[in-house]
């Protein structure tokens, strides 16, 4: 039989019962592994309740350093009886299943192209403890220690993990240890030729992770917001948002505690509901501090009144957007890029709102500090859109860098001193031509510069009107502002083919990972795409540049409607026949084999149609 042999290349995939301890073992593999200096991505993907559905947790292994979704699993850990069919159908031919033997199985339930590992790892876990909950947990360390062996993962690495995770828990620490070796016994004496398949997939210790980090995208938005300047934070519970603000709560008691006398220098407010939370932002907004709130879609499409005040009244704010599949409650679990329409055109009325577009949990950390800069500097409501696989995933990315010489942009503020100089003060007056005008904040000046805010039409001079000039003058302004937009949001990054060519791609976000690796395999089929990956909207010229420079662009993004397409032919009025949509939206993260074969596919019907000429 076909046996898939590869060292440090590998995709391994485990199937769990949610609750039953398996997550904390699944990231030791993997950190494990990144600890012998080979790039890992893990990908947890779970579902929405506390207990008993099906979990998975899916490693790739990468010496070249792709970090996207492969496709396809090499090997897959079975130690769900609810999900044994999908999971044994999605194994590649030659591939391996390594399962819970205790049972005898019919042959009726394997496949005669996979290699089967079979360990009874409940028998022994029964045989080793009384304690159900142990027999439970330890199972997972048992099945670790077994692949330790199989795959030639460093048991000295597993144990310095242990080491970290139980120090001061010493009890824990040596039970584990203990669970670890009972299943490296097993399998040295048990799991090797003659008696089992021999495995073919091995790592091997290399030098190729660098100075990278390892982190999640929540935990380092959180730290943006704090090293950007926020001092308020006002949520609602919501997945996969979450776990962003308890980090920002947690930077926060670390770094934002007066050390003299212990007081807080920042405010953090778990409100009733999404529309509270934003309600609280807008307020801190007005009054001159920088917040934020972490939330999903559910909660944009509720706070999107708010964001419409904020916009037409011209408040900052910052609004994090961790999206998950939709609509309505949709996948809460599952991750997808579908909020981008509802975020850029939030509210009523003709509005616009900047979304920054960050690939990996470095872009998190630098778009959130960007982002609250961004609010104060153009007085308005502005979206840091990540989603799930960015935010509550581990990824390999570079050092976070911060300049500690760099200032807080806090915009157009006039001064006490301004206003008894006797400077002229409208509040929604274009002074300068950008659109933007100048503001002041409570308190400035006893007697001056202070103004009535409103969500009503006014005049220059916030004095409400309902003269249609007014009005016209207002929004026309507002437009004019987000033009000025387009060039202080994070610019698109151009990759240019090997070889000249008439075909180009955009992308964005966590789309980004799986592009570079599918970019390299179109290449080596001799498709070659120039390829834009944007980081922001509003779009700067490069963008409309870009698209007129090639006959067709593809736009891989991750929801059903082509959000990123439409938005690109209703801001730019490009022909929709220029711009190919490469969908994915099952609530997966997206491949590079989806997106090779779906590109491929593209190509070779242009290749049998007329060309297309632009006018």
């Amino acid at each position: 039989m076909k046996r898939i042999e590869a060292v440090n290349d590998f995709v391994v995939k485990f199937a769990n019962v949610n609750g039953s301890g398996s997550a904390s073992a699944n990231e030791l593999f993997a950190k494990a592994i990144l600890r012998m200096g080979v790039p890992v991505s893990p990908r947890n993907i779970f579902p929405s309740n506390i207990q008993g559905l099906p979990t998975w947790y899916e490693v790739r292994v990468s010496e070249q350093g792709w970090l996207g979704r492969r496709g396809g699993i090499d090997m897959m850990v079975a130690m769900n009886p609810q999900t044994w069919d999908a999971d044994v159908a999605e194994i590649e031919p030659g591939g391996y299943l390594f399962y819970d033997s205790t049972k005898p199985l019919p042959a009726s339930a394997f496949r005669e192209d996979i290699n089967v590992i079979g360990m009874p790892v409940t028998a022994i876990c029964n045989a080793t403890y009384e304690d159900p909950r142990q027999r439970t947990l330890f199972k997972n360390i048992m099945v670790l220690g077994a692949l330790s062996v199989l795959m030639d993962v460093d048991p000295a690495v597993i144990e310095s993990l242990f080491g970290e995770q139980y120090k001061g828990k010493e009890r824990l620490l040596e039970s584990n240890v203990r669970a670890l070796h009972a299943g490296r016994s097993f399998a040295t004496d048990h799991l090797r030729p003659p008696r089992s398949p021999a495995m073919g997939l091995k790592v091997r210790r290399a030098n190729l992770v660098g100075e990278r980090i390892f982190m999640e995208g929540n935990a380092a938005a959180a730290l943006g917001c704090v090293y950007g300047g926020a001092t308020v934070c006002a949520w609602y519970p919501i997945t996969p948002s979450s776990s962003l603000a308890e980090a920002f709560e947690r930077y926060c008691r670390k770094l934002r505690v007066d050390p003299e006398t212990g007081e807080n220098r920042f405010a953090i407010i778990q409100a009733e509901d999404e529309i509270a939370s934003i309600g609280i932002v807008t307020g801190a907004g007005w009054n001159g501090a920088r917040a934020f709130t972490a939330t999903s879609g559910p909660g944009v499409s509720l706070m999107t009144e708010f964001i419409g005040l904020a916009y037409f009244a011209e408040i900052p704010m910052t609004i994090i957007d961790v999206q998950r599949g939709g609509p309505s409650t949709g996948m809460p679990t599952r991750t997808q890029q579908a909020d981008l329409i509802s975020s850029a055109y939030a509210s009523h009325g003709d509005t616009k709102h900047p979304m920054l577009l960050p690939q990996d949990p470095a872009e998190c950390f630098e778009h959130a500090a960007a982002a609250l800069d961004l609010a104060d500097r153009l007085q308005t409501p502005v979206f840091v859109m990540t989603d799930l696989d960015i935010g509550m995933n581990q990824r390999l990315c570079e050092p976070l860098q911060w300049d500690d010489a760099r200032r807080y942009d806090r915009g157009k503020v006039m001064s006490a001193a301004d206003l008894e100089a006797g400077r002229d003060f409208g509040r929604y007056k274009d002074v300068d031509g950008d659109g933007i005008p100048w503001r002041t904040l409570p308190g400035t000046h006893p007697t001056r510069g202070a103004y009535f805010t409103r969500g009503t039409t006014r005049d220059p001079y916030a004095r409400y009107s309902e003269a249609g000039p007014d009005y016209i003058y207002n929004v026309q302004r507002l437009l004019k502002k987000f033009d000025t937009a387009a060039k202080l949001v994070p610019q698109p990054l151009v990759r240019a083919a090997a070889k000249k060519t008439r075909l180009g791609v955009i992308y964005f976000g966590s789309t980004a990972p799986a592009m570079d690796e599918a970019l390299a395999a179109l290449a080596g089929e001799g498709i070659h795409l120039d390829a834009m990956r944007l980081r922001a909207f509003p779009f700067p010229d490069s963008v409309r540049e870009f698209i007129d420079a090639h006959d067709h662009v593809f736009v891989v993004e991750q929801n059903r409607d082509a959000q990123m397409r439409t938005l690109l032919i209703n801001e730019l009025e490009i022909d929709p026949a220029w711009l190919i949509a490469v969908l994915h939206y099952d609530g997966t993260p997206i491949t590079a084999r989806f997106i090779t074969d779906a590109i491929t596919k593209h190509v070779h019907a242009l290749a049998v149609s007329p060309r297309r000429e632009k006018v």
